[in-house]
């Protein structure tokens, strides 16, 4: 009873050893088929280029020798084409309409590059000032319908 026992438990430590053993093989091909794990230290990363039109999920190619991988991206919408999408700024409040062009400027300062892009540390963009609209006082709503 005693050899059945005994033969039983190294069954069991041999059966748990061979899981274990298991499992890690397949998060090791998991890591490869992801690109999780890899020699290279140094990766490039290209913009995001969206599936359909100018925003929206798309993908992004990285190199470094030999290696490639591709990863999902996502370019928003509102992006603007001037700097990318992956360059990341904090921007100023909008100065004062300048009547001579009729826009208004403001400038922002380099936050944050991802996936290593190339940014401008600095950059200035413009926008139409607000067209002039007259403001009507709210007590002469309805008024000159009641005449």
């Amino acid at each position: 009873m005693r050899g059945l026992f005994s033969t039983a438990v190294v069954l069991m430590v041999a059966l748990m050893i061979v899981t274990t053993e298991a499992g890690k093989n397949k998060k090791e091909k998991g890591k490869g088929a992801k690109g999780g794990a890899s020699d290279c230290a140094e990766w490039r990363y290209a913009s995001c280029v969206p599936n359909n039109g100018d925003c929206g999920v798309g993908v992004r190619e990285g190199t470094c020798n030999d290696q490639m991988r591709k990863l999902k991206c996502k370019v928003p919408c509102n992006w603007k084409k001037e700097f990318g999408a992956d360059c990341k700024y904090k921007f100023g409040s909008w100065g004062e309409c300048d009547t001579a062009t009729g826009s208004k400027n403001r400038s922002g300062t380099l936050k944050k590059a991802l996936y290593n892009a190339e940014c401008q540390p600095t950059i200035k963009v413009s926008k139409p000032c607000p067209a002039k609209t007259k403001t009507k006082a709210k007590g002469k709503k309805g008024r000159g319908k009641e005449n």
